[in-house]
């Protein structure tokens, strides 16, 4: 006799992941543009060693700035874009949200959007 067949249940589709765009200031006031899906986390690797070369000796390690920005498409172009940009520029966005509120709509696709 044949035993019934089981069946496993059709996986469900997980919530798309919510990237953010951060930037971390060093010791001597460097900035490093990076992505992750929870910045805090990201800090901390960086801050034990274990995350980006270019951040291991030079803390200590603060998150100067983190935005939100959806898919990981989207976070991806804005870290790009946010590297091409002078070291003023980036102080600007820190200090000033409504910056991120003028510029973000020229970085990110309208489905994208916050």
């Amino acid at each position: 006799m044949r035993e019934p067949a089981t069946t496993t249940p059709a996986p469900q589709p997980s919530a798309p992941s919510r990237w953010s765009v951060y930037m971390v200031r060093t010791a001597t006031g460097l900035l490093y543009t990076g992505i992750s899906t929870d910045p805090l986390r990201r800090l901390g690797q960086h801050q034990s060693g274990k995350g980006a070369r270019a951040l291991r000796g030079k803390g200590p390690l603060t998150l100067a700035w983190q935005q939100e920005v959806g898919e990981k498409g989207a976070a991806l172009r804005i870290e790009y874009r946010l590297k091409q940009q002078p070291k003023s520029f980036k102080e600007q966005l820190i200090h000033s949200p409504a910056l991120w509120q003028s510029w973000s709509p020229q970085w990110l696709p309208a489905a994208t959007q916050p």
